[in-house]
């Protein structure tokens, strides 16, 4: 199976023209023949906390019809929103739907990052799905900081782990470079990471998309300058 991990610069508090972004860069992936496309954390909003917790209509929910022109894509694609929680909180999750647009899976974050536990509820259940055959295990951001996460993963089957995040210039340019092709070393996974680039919230998206494959070999890489899509083969086995 071929995947795309998306790199997006997105429009601050606006679902509408972060939808039309995302479906244009899954359009890009489903052309490369990708058969699912990976979207940077709060992909529908951009990173911002005050915005989304002053406005409960930027959340979005796996049935909301602002994620229709990603559902129509004619590709699996798993982006990332804020999304209305079981209290009065959102939580930071990632929405799976298939190629013709049903909804497969919800992950909700479970670990937040500093700011973050002012806004956001955190998840409380670990994020599986399968598609063409393949186990996939997701986190987001903060998250892929955790091995306990990805080695549940690994323990549980999957083969592709799906990171939706944001690292920055500076310290996160250094955090992605270490932590992501950790995992694949640590637990012989796949690791898909999207990332944002350009301006996003108080941070500058350092870009670099990428796929890794079990072992740590970097197979596919975004610059850091451009809204785009990086796609590599990703298999059953290792």
């Amino acid at each position: 199976m071929k995947i795309a991990a998306a790199q997006l610069t997105c429009v601050p508090a606006d679902v509408p023209a972060n939808a039309a972004r995302a479906a244009a860069l899954a359009s890009v992936a489903r052309e490369q023949g990708a058969e699912l496309v990976v979207f940077p954390e709060l992909a529908l909003t951009g990173y911002e906390p005050e915005a989304l917790a002053a406005d409960p209509g930027l959340w979005t929910a796996a049935d909301d019809p602002r994620l229709d022109p990603l559902r129509s894509a004619g590709i699996a694609t798993a982006v990332n929103v804020a999304l209305p929680g079981p209290g009065p909180r959102p939580v930071i999750a990632t929405l799976v739907h298939d190629a013709d647009g049903a909804h497969l899976t919800t992950y909700a974050k479970r670990h937040l990052y500093r700011q973050e536990r002012e806004v956001f509820a955190p998840g409380t259940a670990d994020g599986r799905f399968e598609l063409g055959g393949i186990r996939f295990s997701l986190g987001v951001c903060y998250d892929n900081h955790f091995a306990e996460l990805t080695a549940r993963g690994a323990a549980d089957g999957c083969r592709v782990h799906l990171a939706s995040s944001l690292y920055g210039t500076g310290d996160g340019l250094r955090e992605r470079a270490s932590v992501y092709p950790g995992i694949a070393r640590e637990h012989g996974l796949y690791v898909v990471l999207a990332n944002h680039v350009g301006p996003a919230g108080p941070w500058t998206g350092c870009g670099g998309a990428a796929v890794w494959a079990p072992g740590g070999t970097l197979l596919a890489e975004a610059d850091g300058r451009t809204p785009s899509v990086v796609t590599a083969e990703v298999g059953a086995t290792g």
